[in-house]
């Protein structure tokens, strides 16, 4: 069998599945990027793949981007993920099976329902597959009922995501190094809007108010950084959060490792939030966003972590309370 998967440029997300397709097919396995890694994305210390055996860039040349049309059109399956469908044009005449992959479509509010632009795009890129052996793979516990809405791949979904390295670790030994004194509390996004950096910033008021031993570290960095940084001298409580800046993934891994708690705060627009799977399999319980995309996928509510109704200060600040409330629950995930 051969397998192709085409995408926009290839990350650390998809790496590890990459790499197992290769490992079982080999020569059979080819990943298309139609884009180069963006420099912004470069300079933020994002890892540089371009050295995989399986990896074609269609958008070096003429001849590489010819060569990857043919590879999709006589591909035995295709994965199509955030690129042209003009790759599928030839699949469909052959009958031949392919997988959208997407986060869902409705990401800002199911107001678009009520344009005919978007009704036009979604003709375009979805709905005209409804009779074709075209799939989903839903990178969202969402994207299915939102692809239920315009009729578009009814009984053709499945689940996926995007796949994270997951160390080989001693969680216990991982567990036991974290210190008892004080409950690290870890937060990692760009700061923008919809990441909501004002939710851990105003959690470390009430904590504090309430007089919890804890502290907050918040990496990255965006458009909200310098609110948030105001925020915290307004509420006082400089001595409880701080701001990391950006670090690259492994230092980030490394500091989930170090911490008992991860707060996951974004709202709908967080298609997926591949830092979910990254805490859980670094040692960080975890309290996130219903709303994100990979939450309700990941997290078995009051198993495995919790989930917070999106924006609900009151609410993300009861589910972290649980962890301190019940000395040593935070293990209890991971035991």
């Amino acid at each position: 069998m051969t397998l192709t998967f085409i995408s926009n440029f290839i990350n650390h997300h998809q790496v590890p599945v990459a790499d197992k397709f290769y490992e079982i097919l080999g020569k059979d396995y080819t990943f298309i990027a139609t884009m180069a890694i963006p420099e912004a994305i470069k300079q933020k210390g994002y890892p540089d793949f371009s050295d995989k055996k399986y990896l074609l860039k269609a958008y070096e040349n003429e001849e590489n981007y010819s060569k990857a049309m043919r590879i999709a059109e006589k591909s035995d399956v295709v994965i199509l993920g955030g690129v042209s469908h003009d790759f599928l044009v030839k699949r469909i005449e052959q009958k031949k099976i392919t997988f959208i992959y997407s986060e869902r479509f409705f990401k800002d509010g199911y107001y678009h329902l009520l344009s005919p632009r978007a009704w036009k795009n979604l003709l375009k890129t979805h709905i005209k597959y409804r009779n074709e052996k075209v799939y989903m793979l839903c990178s969202s516990a969402y994207t299915a009922f939102d692809a239920s809405l315009v009729g578009a791949y009814l009984n053709k979904c499945f689940k996926w995501g995007y796949f994270t390295k997951v160390e080989d670790l001693d969680i216990a030994a991982v567990l036991n190094q974290k210190g008892d004194e004080e409950i690290q509390i870890l937060w990692v996004a760009r700061f923008l809007d919809w990441k909501h950096p004002e939710l851990p910033v105003k959690l470390a008021k009430r904590l504090k108010d309430k007089g919890y031993s804890f502290h907050i570290k918040m990496v990255g960095s965006g458009e909200f950084l310098e609110k948030t940084k105001c925020l915290i001298t307004k509420l006082g409580i400089e001595n409880s959060v701080s701001l990391i800046g950006n670090m690259p993934n492994d230092e980030i891994l490394s500091l989930m490792r170090q911490s008992h708690i991860y707060v996951f705060t974004s709202d709908r627009n967080e298609g997926w939030g591949a830092v979910l799977n990254e805490a859980m399999s670094n040692g960080c319980a975890v309290v996130a966003s219903n709303m994100i995309g990979a939450a309700p996928y990941l997290i078995k509510h009051g198993e495995n972590g919790y989930m917070f109704k999106s924006g609900n200060l009151n609410d993300l600040t009861s589910k972290v309370e649980r962890f301190d409330k019940e000395p040593g629950s935070e293990r209890l995930f991971f035991t």
